[in-house]
């Protein structure tokens, strides 16, 4: 499983037309291939800090995503509303269990 953290740093004016753009994501990435689940969080220590956060059964789906008209698209709406250009992260995730 691919974990993706995509973390943003928003524009005070922004956050309303933000938040509506990354709900519009959140309700159309199930829709998606290989899409496990997403998340919208809110950093309480910086308010204008926010991380998408998204699942994906692997490697490849992640890549359609990345490369699909709907991510680029949320990329180029957003653009005019970020602080700083948006610092994506990829985890590889690995389920623990507890020794028997």
């Amino acid at each position: 499983m691919i974990t993706f953290g995509l973390n943003y740093d928003v524009k005070d004016e922004f956050i309303p037309q933000f938040l509506g753009v990354a709900n519009q994501v959140l309700e159309m990435m199930p829709s998606l291939e290989g899409h496990v689940k997403t998340a919208l969080y809110s950093d309480v220590n910086s308010p204008n800090s926010y991380l998408i956060y998204s699942e994906w059964e692997n490697d490849a789906a992640f890549r359609e995503f990345m490369k699909s008209e709907a991510f680029k698209g949320v990329q180029n709406m957003t653009r005019d509303m970020l602080l700083n250009r948006p610092k994506h992260k990829i985890y590889e995730t690995k389920n623990m269990e507890r020794p028997a």
